[in-house]
């Protein structure tokens, strides 16, 4: 048994990033941490980790016993897991990964409920935007919003994502509004690095949009703060703009283009033969408070197509 524990410390050090976050992790102090790894080192007689005073940085021979060990004990969570999911309790660590405006907005102030419901449940959520390496990484699930492609892993639609374009009724004062794509590139278009160029779908089918302007940033938040300003034209999702759109704060132009009704918001998970029950629970809990029809889409029928149904012409 102490041989699996250290195999378990040693997995957790390595997705934790370092022995002090591992140490909190599992309630072990960093010195304990250290003195299992080595012990394990010693029973293996190999180095597994370079250590620093900053960083530590696996070995050629600590890369492939991580592969391994976090095989074996995905193994033993998915005996643990066919049993609890006999007994429909859900116990443990759940590690999630969600972009980081959308877990702010529509997963943080929903999980008091959660955590409620499920008291032999502890949770782990990391935000951002970045598609992070769910099996490397030691992630039990991840929300993304994309357009999935094949995969190994296994995905769960939570909800569609609209996204319109839309500005602040005093850019459109000043500036004008825009009749046609064409017209985009005579105005200041915002989107963060990893959202240009904008892929629509439109009357005549797909079009692209460079989306350039004067204001570059890696944000969305930056983006959306700017949007609200007036600075610019912005493509948003309605999760993220609902409220200002029901308010009039934004408006909807060009209205008969889209972005792809592909993307959507997704939990995604490894591929196993057992869902843990950790697992299947929050996910149960996302789709059913998102549902057909996500709240943050009420009062906006007149702004958006229907499900499925192309942009209107």
């Amino acid at each position: 048994m102490n041989d699996f524990a250290d195999m378990e410390i040693f997995a957790r050090v390595v997705t934790a990033g370092s022995m002090s976050a591992a140490g909190r992790e599992m309630g072990l102090s960093p010195a304990v941490v250290s003195k299992r790894l080595r012990r394990l080192e010693d029973r293996l007689g190999t180095r597994l980790l370079q250590r620093t005073t900053r960083q530590i940085a696996l070995t050629e021979a600590g890369q492939g016993y991580f592969e391994r060990v976090t095989a074996i004990l995905a193994q033993v969570e998915e005996a643990d897991a066919f049993v609890t999911r006999r007994s429909g309790l859900a116990r443990g660590r759940l590690k999630v990964a969600a972009p980081t405006s959308f877990g702010r907005k529509h997963i943080a102030p929903h999980l008091l409920a959660f955590l409620d419901a499920n008291p032999d449940l502890s949770l782990d959520l990391e935000l951002s935007d970045d598609f992070v390496d769910i099996v490397g990484e030691g992630y039990d699930l991840a929300v993304r919003i994309a357009e999935l492609s094949d995969s190994s892993l296994v995905a769960r639609r939570l909800a569609r994502n609209h996204r319109v374009l839309c500005a602040a009724p005093a850019y459109l004062e000043r500036h004008g509004e825009p009749e046609s794509i064409a017209e985009l590139a005579r105005h200041t278009c915002l989107a963060a690095a990893n959202q240009d160029p904008w892929r629509l779908d439109g009357p005549q089918g797909p079009v692209i949009v460079r989306a350039q302007g004067r204001l570059q940033t890696n944000s969305s938040e930056v983006v959306l703060q700017a949007v609200r300003a007036g600075v610019g034209v912005a493509l948003r999702s309605t999760w993220d703009v609902g409220e200002d759109l029901r308010s009039g704060r934004l408006k909807v132009v060009l209205p008969a283009y889209r972005a792809s009704r592909h993307v959507a918001i997704y939990a995604v998970y490894p591929s196993r033969q057992f869902l843990p029950a950790k697992v299947r629970v929050f996910i149960d809990y996302l789709a059913g408070l998102y549902g057909p029809e996500p709240y943050w889409d009420a009062g906006l029928a007149g702004l958006l197509p229907q499900e499925g149904a192309p942009a209107a012409e």
